[in-house]
């Protein structure tokens, strides 16, 4: 592709492989940013459908309209898809800021998509990783620069589904997943992440799986330990139950829960921290607000459980039962976030589902159907953000009508009685001989019912409906973009090194001090011992399992892969020759070469009107050869 700099000079080193790439200044990528705009807004000036945008044969996204784009970016090609998606981040803002452009600027924000795509899709494979992961700042609107952001974290960020589930996309998705690329630190005083090829330290052996770093890798991590330790603990009250010796102190798994969840709840913090200070807040998921959730509810049902053994009596009891009626409402979050343990295991056996495709069993589908599902019920509760919004309006308009009705006689009930009967009638079971003593307080209650059983209700099924009809519509491509978030989420505020929890808490005690201490080559040295006789056992199973799956995944392509792949090869296939046998008799199979067969094969690479065109142009060439030969 014109431009690429394969050289590498210049610019500082962030990107996923160990070569340079140009890397342009905040105030040089915001003026291509600019001029892409400009691009855009020349090429679509009216309003054109995103399904004629984005099809494989769209007569406006032509190849004459890449090279066109390809060319505008100058010598700074590799930041052209960050830019593309820049751009198209801005033209979704002007289309959620001006309502009557919006269907003008969604078509172009879809065009930068797919244009992003298409030159991805032409780069070379050595400097795919380098284009996808260089991070890039640019010049904010009050002039200071932007977090830095690569094309990929830029497309999880905004939700670009068209690239997301692009083939290049994906294999720098699963080289992050499955551990192909690492992350290392360059430059720690500006806590910049540079990302490296794992292969280019180590030699496939099983010695070289055993490393301390394979702990970051996503596919290694699992919380199924802390779901077991929540189910034991839960179990205390009913031991507290049968057994009258019982104290009230924390036995064993309640010890054991509380340790997991304090070193998990130092792990987000300091995860959320990086996340708003190096990268930014639209780092933030549905997950994390899930995580922010769990971690308070765990935090306030540990603080009200060691407040209550420090109490007395009855305070005590009191203080217990309340804990354990805090951990309850974790049970739910907990299990939400496990069942993307299905997704991990699925993909930690992704070479098999080569084999499987060829019998038509593909292992793909169950946790596809366990993704999509996760993302319907987040596209729902971020929908339901409108349902009560205009409930909590109506709410408090009727509990404040409510309670003026009930203070005219004099007597006022209690507050929490009006709430409560408030949210009955919310929930379909309303009770109307409250106020059946007082006509104008059953009619306020008559009107509260229809207003949110008939008209609220049926605007959130309507809500839900529209978002399960969007993700199911492109389930693939929705997947995809949410495996990517997923998996760019678990490493996009890195530790230098990772202590899974609870070892994390090690780690702040005895290892993290001597960071101040020691110098960084000692400082590192350190860790790795300390990690390697920690977690011998883990690195062990995981060296195992990377070593095994590595072999299995080359004999399967060995099995599955012939000599018509695509390779060196591939030209022989086109004019086959037969076998002594056959050619002494005769006998031939390339009687019509290769080239005059495909001359009557379609151009399905181009739309019908564009073919139409072609074919006019072609037609009006003749028609003037012919009127100048008549005008001679």
């Amino acid at each position: 592709m014109p431009g690429l700099n394969a050289d590498g000079d210049g610019g500082d080193r962030q990107s996923l492989v160990s070569v340079q790439s140009v890397k342009p200044s905040s105030d040089s990528l915001t003026k291509l940013v600019g001029r892409l705009r400009a691009l855009t807004l020349r090429l679509l000036p009216v309003e054109v459908a995103p399904e004629d945008i984005s099809a494989p044969t769209s007569r406006v996204i032509t190849p004459e309209v890449i090279s066109a784009y390809t060319a505008a970016a100058g010598d700074f090609v590799e930041a052209l898809p960050y830019c593309l998606l820049r751009a198209r981040a801005e033209f979704l803002w002007d289309a959620q800021h001006n309502p009557a452009d919006y269907d003008e600027d969604y078509g172009r924000a879809v065009a930068c998509e797919v244009l992003a795509r298409r030159i991805v899709h032409k780069t070379a494979p050595d400097r795919l990783n380098a284009i996808m992961s260089t991070r890039y700042k640019h010049k904010q609107i009050d002039g200071d620069d932007s977090d830095p952001c690569s094309a990929l974290e830029m497309a999880i960020d905004t939700h670009a589904t068209i690239f997301l589930s692009s083939t290049e996309s994906q294999d720098v998705v699963k080289a992050l997943w499955v551990g192909d690329i690492v992350q290392k630190s360059e430059e720690v005083d500006v806590h910049e992440i540079d990302y490296i090829p794992y292969s280019d330290t180590r030699s496939g052996s099983f010695w070289d799986h055993l490393d301390p770093s394979r702990l970051s890798v996503p596919r290694s991590s699992s919380g199924c330990f802390f779901l077991l330790a929540y189910s034991q603990a839960v179990r205390q009250p009913v031991e507290r139950l049968t057994d009258p010796t019982y104290d009230n102190d924390m036995d064993a798994w309640e010890v054991v829960l509380y340790t997991l969840a304090l070193s998990i709840i130092f792990e987000d913090v300091h995860k959320f921290f990086k996340l708003l200070r190096f990268v930014t807040w639209r780092a933030f998921s549905f997950w994390n607000v899930v995580a922010i959730i769990t971690d308070s509810l765990l935090l306030a049902a540990f603080i009200l459980r060691v407040i209550g053994i420090r109490a007395i009596d009855e305070k005590s009891t009191h203080l217990r039962v309340t804990s354990f009626q805090v951990l309850s409402f974790v049970s739910p979050l907990i299990w939400m976030s496990t069942s993307s343990l299905l997704i991990q295991m699925s993909e930690s056996f992704d070479p098999m589902t080569l084999l499987n495709r060829v019998d038509h069993l593909d292992p793909d589908d169950a946790y596809r159907y366990v993704g999509m599902m996760q993302i319907c019920v987040a596209r729902m509760l971020q929908e339901s953000g409108i349902f009560f919004a205009l409930l909590s309006i109506l709410g408090l308009g009727f509990a404040q009508a409510m309670y003026a009705l009930d203070a005219a006689d004099g007597t006022v009930a209690a507050p929490s009685s009006v709430v409560n009967s408030l949210i009955q009638g919310l929930l379909g079971s309303p009770d109307f001989t409250t106020y059946d003593k007082s006509p104008s307080g059953l009619l306020m209650y008559y009107l509260w019912n229809i207003v949110t059983l008939i008209i609220l209700l049926n605007v959130l099924i309507s809500l839900f409906s529209s978002a399960y009809d969007d993700v199911v519509g492109d389930a693939e491509a929705q997947f995809l973009a949410f495996f990517a978030g997923k998996t760019v989420g678990m490493i996009r505020a890195p530790d230098s090194y990772v202590y899974p929890a609870p070892f994390n808490l090690v780690e702040m005690i005895f290892v993290s001090p001597f960071e101040y201490v020691l110098s960084e080559r000692a400082y590192a040295s350190l860790n790795r011992f300390v990690m390697r006789i920690m977690f011998f056992i883990p690195l062990t199973l995981i060296a195992l399992s990377e070593t095994f799956q590595e072999e299995e995944a080359r004999w399967v392509k060995n099995w599955l892969s012939g000599d018509n792949q695509g390779d060196d090869n591939y030209d022989k296939h086109r004019d086959p020759e037969p076998s002594e046998d056959d050619a002494r008799g005769g006998l031939s199979i390339s009687k019509v070469p290769f080239a005059e067969l495909v001359k009557v094969f379609p151009n399905t690479a181009q739309s019908t009107d564009t073919l139409m065109m072609l074919e006019i142009k072609e037609l009006k060439a003749k028609l003037d050869k012919l009127m100048e030969k008549l005008d001679a």
